[in-house]
């Protein structure tokens, strides 16, 4: 059962305490990721067959059964896809930025060049599930931002396919080419290439311990999005919010993962055991149950504030992945919010709505990191270079001053590279 906390009786930095039992797979991860960068596709084979049961023949999926595979899916389901797909569009697009120049006048012209990756790699869950809308949430701002090659990773089930779902969706956003490989030696592949499996230059999406291990191993080798953790819902709910929807929203999360984190805030104390009890007549009915329990047990919680006010400040010392703000007038509130992945204003506004259809990413900072991270976005598929340009007397009205801050760091080449030019100017 949830325990209720009334605010000030227990110190605030226990109920909030993060529970991490994830294991330490440090070890097997770095052999994986050894044997792919020596033996590369021989070695994926292999694993598929040690982990996901499979014999795999060609890693690559055609272009053909992605056709297929959309031709294939529920025309219902498509359509919700391609609805999801259009809102993520429109979202992200305004993420979308330009290079900029400064022309200061006088010879000096400076700037920022922005130019996409080349080549990025998709992680996406599979196996005995299937995330058709991380696939979407994935590739869509990398195809935005102008990327080159969107390539896709994904285990397949012991059929030796990929779920019809996500080779559709693939389609609908437009990556470029899927591979039939998960787990950590799939990362690996895209780190470091094989002989089917391209080499990228950046790696997002989710993944189970053995993946955000390898993401974190092969992080310098090539970019990342981020290290996720387990799933995390913070819910602010005054005494006028319904019970049934409280409990609905916190076990949305809390059915993701053991480790998952669902917590309620709240100013009314009825509204607390009313949600107490709610869960526990959710869960019986729960297809996820047993998942669902072990996480509100070892991580839910509630707690009884005086105003909504306090609890917007337990909710910026906690920095949640996702923030629901279940109050009359939910816009009084947001410029008090500074730490939360993805902000849901009002009563009719679930979470689950921000995962499948409204547009704004799910890829979310976990595990506090929201005090300083941001979704995924457009931003995680450019990158930025400087340009300076200064005309010869340009330069000459600055080279001095150039000089001077050189040697004041004990600098005396840095110095004498500006001060080169003046000279020869003045030879000549």
């Amino acid at each position: 059962m949830i325990v209720i906390y009334p605010y000030g009786q227990v110190p605030l930095e226990q109920i909030l305490s993060r529970q991490k039992e994830l294991p330490d797979v440090s070890g097997p991860v770095a052999e994986i990721i050894d044997s792919v960068r020596r033996e590369g596709d021989e070695a994926l084979r292999r694993y598929a067959r040690q982990f996901d049961a499979v014999s795999l023949g060609e890693l690559e999926v055609s272009a053909a059964q992605l056709d297929r595979a959309a031709d294939l899916l529920d025309p219902g389901l498509r359509s919700v896809l391609e609805e999801a797909s259009e809102n993520i569009r429109a979202f992200h697009s305004r993420q979308v930025r330009g290079s900029f120049v400064i022309n200061e006048g006088e010879g000096v012209i400076l700037g920022q060049k922005v130019t996409p990756l080349d080549r990025v790699g998709l992680y996406i869950p599979g196996g005995t599930a299937a995330y058709p809308s991380t696939v979407l949430m994935n590739a869509i701002p990398a195809k935005l931002a102008g990327c080159r090659e969107v390539v896709m990773v994904s285990p397949p089930s012991q059929g030796g396919e990929i779920a019809c779902v996500i080779l559709a969706a693939a389609k609908i956003a437009g990556v470029d080419r899927v591979f039939r490989v998960g787990g950590a030696q799939a990362v690996a592949a895209l780190a470091y290439g094989t002989q089917s499996v391209p080499r990228v230059d950046k790696i997002v999406g989710p993944g189970n311990a053995y993946v955000a291990e390898a993401k974190r191993q092969v992080f310098g080798q090539v970019a990342i999005d981020m290290i996720a953790g387990p799933s995390e819902i913070l819910v602010i709910a005054d005494g006028d919010s319904d019970p049934v929807q409280i409990a609905a929203d916190l076990l949305s999360q809390a059915e993701h993962d053991e480790n998952a984190s669902a917590v309620l805030i709240t100013d009314s104390t009825a509204l607390a055991h009313a949600v107490q009890d709610e869960l526990g007549r959710q869960l019986e009915v729960l297809p996820r149950r047993d998942i669902a329990q072990a996480s509100i047990d070892k991580c839910g919680k509630i707690i009884v504030t005086e105003q909504i006010l306090q609890a917007i400040e337990i909710a910026n010392q906690l920095a949640p992945e996702h923030l629901e703000l279940c109050v009359d007038n939910p816009f009084d509130y947001l410029d008090r919010v500074r730490h939360a992945g993805s902000i849901f204003l009002g009563r009719s506004c679930p979470e689950a709505l921000g995962d499948y259809l409204a547009g704004p990413n799910h890829t979310l900072p976990t595990g506090g990191t929201a005090r300083f991270s941001s979704p995924l976005s457009v931003d995680d598929f450019i990158k930025k270079s400087q340009f300076t340009y200064y005309t010869p007397a340009a330069l000459e009205r600055v080279a001095e001053k150039v000089a001077r801050l050189a040697r004041e760091e004990g600098l005396e080449g840095h110095a004498r590279s500006a001060l080169s030019r003046i000279e020869k100017e003045g030879g000549q």
